[in-house]
């Protein structure tokens, strides 16, 4: 009878053994696999924006730099990138997303930056003005209204928000020059009307630049320009702007987004500066998220 308790009491010890050791064992690999379970809930993808962007060159150095092999940058556009980010969020299933500042989804969901402990998307950028040289020449009035175009994200963040609440670009520009002629009255102060002159403006696809350059094509069309906006992306409008088949952009973000392109077509226009300071670009996810940097992914 002795002997069989002493084997009982032996299995239940030997028992109790091999469960701490197969607790141990996922523990360790619960911390080690962190990383791996971002990834997997992802299925490794970070939902990009349209391939020519200087946010996707980025992005695609960021991979690079914090050895992120096993993740794919998706190519889409603007529109599928925040139509992705709205279906995540209203379920609160994990995302990652190519982003930037100024933009619309920051006021809609509760979203963060991943920290970019490497630097790799660089320090906050500038919205500038450019515009295709002999503009100054051939039309002062809307060279100087270009010139003298400066406003802030959250004046550009109204205009957004009312074109993703289903307001059409035009009218969303045209309330906002309505409600804001203080401000316009600094950008047209001394300039005069002219009738029916022709402007291009071109412009990429994001949500900003839709907004910003809707508002600065209704000021110009109120002093009696007929106004073209023309949307493209980023290459062409350099291009067209340097060839002067554009008259200019109010949508060129530096020093690093458009960097190749200024360093391109440098002399082949001109820079009026910022017309918006202290933009971002990064990836970003949904604040219910458990990761905060760059360095988790890996």
């Amino acid at each position: 009878m002795k002997k069989k308790w002493m084997l009982l009491l032996s299995a239940g010890l030997l028992t109790l053994g091999l469960a701490a050791c197969g607790s141990d064992k996922t523990s360790g690999d619960k911390g080690a696999s962190a990383s791996e379970a971002i990834g997997e809930s992802v299925d490794y993808k970070i939902i990009g924006i349209d391939p020519g962007a200087g946010l996707m060159k980025a992005s695609a150095k960021v991979i690079e730099e914090y050895g992120l092999d096993d993740w794919t940058l998706v190519e889409g556009s603007s529109a599928a990138m925040t139509a992705a980010l709205k279906k995540a969020y209203e379920k609160k299933e994990p995302i990652i997303v190519t982003g930037w500042t100024p933009h619309w989804m920051f006021a809609s969901f509760d979203l963060k930056y991943l920290e970019d402990p490497k630097g790799v998307f660089g320090k906050d950028e500038n919205i500038n003005t450019v515009v295709r040289n002999g503009l100054k020449t051939d039309a002062p009035e809307a060279y100087q209204v270009l010139n003298h175009f400066n406003w802030t994200a959250d004046d550009m963040a109204v205009v957004m928000n009312d074109i993703q609440g289903g307001t059409s670009p035009e009218k969303a520009a045209a309330s906002w020059v309505k409600d804001n002629t203080d401000k316009v009255s600094k950008w047209t102060e001394g300039v005069d009307k002219v009738s029916g002159d022709k402007l291009t403006l071109g412009y990429v696809a994001w949500d900003s630049e839709i907004a910003s350059t809707n508002v600065i094509g209704k000021v110009l069309s109120d002093l009696g320009y007929k106004v073209t906006l023309r949307q493209v992306e980023a290459g062409p409008m350099w291009t067209g702007i340097a060839d002067g088949s554009l008259d200019g952009a109010v949508a060129a973000w530096l020093p690093s987004t458009h960097a190749d392109y200024y360093e391109k077509y440098k002399g082949k226009f001109e820079d009026l500066g910022a017309n918006l300071e202290g933009t971002k670009l990064g990836l970003v996810v949904p604040a219910y998220m458990d990761v905060n940097s760059i360095e988790d992914l890996k």
